[in-house]
């Protein structure tokens, strides 16, 4: 197997030297300030090593990446009776589109979309308050990373707020067919917050290790999620975490993944690894675009696709 010491350096440096590198979200004011060059990869391997290459250690906004560990948070909280609220199948629309919603009555397509999140944000509020909510979500990335320096980019949120309308439109929708039982502010204040949290590759990185572990969290060696919810977990990053481009996603690269406008990736081998990987500019589907590519080549030269023989 080829040498990750060896192979990260070399992705990080060809990565750098690409012209081809997506567009920012710019939708979103505070990300389109972010340098489209940087690149930063990380690898948490189950045998306890951290490789990384590039920017790693660079804080950036996990957008959508936080889905994965709010999910996590809800299942822990109703168990399988989310699935009342929100399916399980891919979209095949854009990540904030409503049209789905009117024809399948505001129960969204899966947790990964936005208003499929929002109703997720809306179980975790009962019995919180949105501060006490937010904390929660918070500490437990904290928890999952053994690392307390994570925090919330208030500027981002801010920035989120400001501009999310159709974010409100999705949350009022649902609200009107009985799907979110707390007013769409007080979700949605949620939501634009742990959407904000900040993290470099490499803690994202190790955040993803209870999924690589079979719901184990490798720091304590206590159970985060069973393995049967770990693996229904990575089922859903595989045909629900690229938005529209989850088909290709897996096509390319074939693993589970989640990305988020802030350009990072994480991505997960069974048994094997954490990946995070950090480019700003996305492609058409809303995904980092060399973040894409690096673990195609990535999944290639280890053959870590969970389709090898």
């Amino acid at each position: 197997m080829a040498d990750l010491e060896e192979v990260l350096p070399a992705l990080a440096a060809e990565m750098a030297e690409r012209s081809d590198r997506g567009e920012v979200a710019t939708y979103i004011p505070q990300l389109g300030k972010i340098d489209p060059k940087r690149f930063g990869i990380a690898v948490a391997l189950t045998d306890g090593r951290v490789v990384t290459a590039g920017d790693a250690d660079e804080a950036f906004s996990i957008q959508s990446i936080s889905k994965i560990f709010t999910l996590t948070l809800a299942l822990g909280k109703v168990g399988d009776a989310l699935w009342r609220r929100v399916g399980r199948e891919p979209s095949g629309n854009p990540f904030n589109s409503i049209v789905q919603l009117e024809r399948e009555l505001g129960i969204p397509r899966n947790p990964f979309i936005n208003a499929g999140a929002i109703v997720v944000t809306d179980v975790l509020l009962a019995d919180h308050q949105p501060r006490e909510a937010i904390g929660e979500i918070l500490r437990f990335i904290q928890f999952l990373t053994d690392d307390d320096t994570i925090i919330i980019d208030r500027d981002v949120a801010a920035s989120e707020r400001a501009t999310g309308f159709r974010n409100f439109a999705l949350a009022n929708y649902m609200r009107s067919f009985g799907n979110l039982t707390h007013e769409p502010e007080m979700a949605l204040g949620v939501y634009f917050h742990h959407c904000a949290i900040a993290m470099s590759a490499r803690q994202l990185a190790l955040a993803g290790r209870f999924l690589s572990h079979g719901g184990l969290n490798p720091a304590t060696g206590h159970s985060v999620v069973s393995a049967e919810r770990a693996r229904r977990i990575l089922a859903l990053m595989l045909t629900c975490g690229h938005y529209d481009g989850s088909g290709d996603f897996a096509f390319r690269v074939g693993i589970p993944g989640k990305s988020g406008v802030g350009g990072g990736i994480l991505g997960i081998v069974p048994g094997v690894a954490s990946m995070a990987v950090w480019s700003p500019g996305l492609n058409e589907n809303g995904n980092s675009k060399l973040g894409s590519i690096a673990l195609e080549k990535l999944a290639k030269i280890m053959n870590w696709s969970i389709f090898a023989p």
